[in-house]
């Protein structure tokens, strides 16, 4: 299929095989130009971990938390490695080639914020965040007891 066209709305949509990126001109050996792409996508690595507390009788401000089990790592084998290095455990996804993505390494080490410093480190920047949690006695309407909450929170980090 070497093009076509199709309409989509009020505007023309052209559909073409491959895709070309834009390409600029830069001075090379001998006065003569080089073009080379301008284009370069952004990386991004995702970084998980699911968590817990302890809320007392009457919602108290003394939440107890407990600490993170594991931290997990989405994102393309061979960056997260790059970033990780020995910290990040392959052991559950140990024969993923270096091009294909995965969501199955988890780091060695249990501190949110070094794992944040070696995404710094690496020039990432944090692009977004979300957590979500949920109270595994909802259904008690003991007041008495304490309500154990579990939460899942995601981190997204980009280098461009």
């Amino acid at each position: 299929m070497a093009g076509c066209s199709c309409t989509a709305g009020s505007g023309q949509f052209r559909k073409r095989e491959g895709r070309r990126l834009p390409r600029i001109s830069t001075p090379g050996a001998g006065g003569s130009r080089k073009f080379t792409s301008s284009f370069q996508s952004p990386w991004y690595i995702t970084i998980g971990y699911r968590g817990s507390y302890t809320i007392g009788r009457d919602a108290q401000a003394d939440a107890k938390f407990r600490r993170v089990a594991r931290i997990t790592v989405c994102g393309k084998t061979s960056l997260a490695k790059e970033v990780f290095g020995d910290t990040l455990n392959e052991s559950r996804d140990p024969d993923r080639p270096p091009e294909r993505y995965t969501s199955r390494y988890y780091l060695k080490f249990n501190f949110l914020e070094q794992a944040f410093d070696k995404l710094s480190e690496s020039g990432f920047h944090m692009v977004a965040c979300s957590s979500t949690g949920t109270c595994a006695f909802a259904s008690s309407t003991d007041q008495s007891e304490d309500k154990i909450w579990t939460s899942y929170t995601e981190y997204v980090f980009c280098r461009e």
